[in-house]
């Protein structure tokens, strides 16, 4: 079965390379995105996103999903999603996020459901159903 890609861009951010890795390779066998970046780290990811919106105006995609882990050193997905919520507009209306993740605590969960920017959350590891359901 042929399958259309339902988005031009979404973007891995897990500090396990493992994890990152197969998630990618889920990601390619689905065939649900033309593009996958991907981050070990928040910050990176951050800064890749502002860099993306300065050339988001020649056409460039912003990733469209973003899959964020919460539990990374340095700055964490909740971290992130408060950074995040410091960008444009533009951004915010155009990104959504995954909280991808292994965590069980319902702690997180919660956290993760009073979000604005987090759409669903799904536990590691990604599988092809739970993309279908995108």
């Amino acid at each position: 079965m042929e399958s259309t890609k339902k988005f031009k861009a979404v973007m891995l951010i897990d500090d396990n390379e493992i994890d990152n890795l197969i998630n990618q390779k889920m990601l390619e066998a689905s065939n649900i995105a033309e593009t996958i970046f991907m981050h070990t780290g928040a910050k990176s990811a951050l800064e890749f996103l502002k860099n993306m919106e300065k050339l988001a105006s020649n056409g460039v995609g912003l990733p469209e999903i973003i899959f964020l882990d919460i539990d990374m050193p340095l700055m964490d997905g909740f971290q992130f999603l408060d950074e995040f919520d410091k960008l444009s507009d533009y951004i915010k209306n155009n990104v959504s996020i995954i909280m991808l993740t292994s965590s069980i605590n319902p702690q997180d969960l919660g956290k993760a459901r009073k979000s604005n920017y987090i759409k669903k959350y799904i536990n590691k590891p990604l599988t092809q159903d739970a993309l279908e359901k995108l």
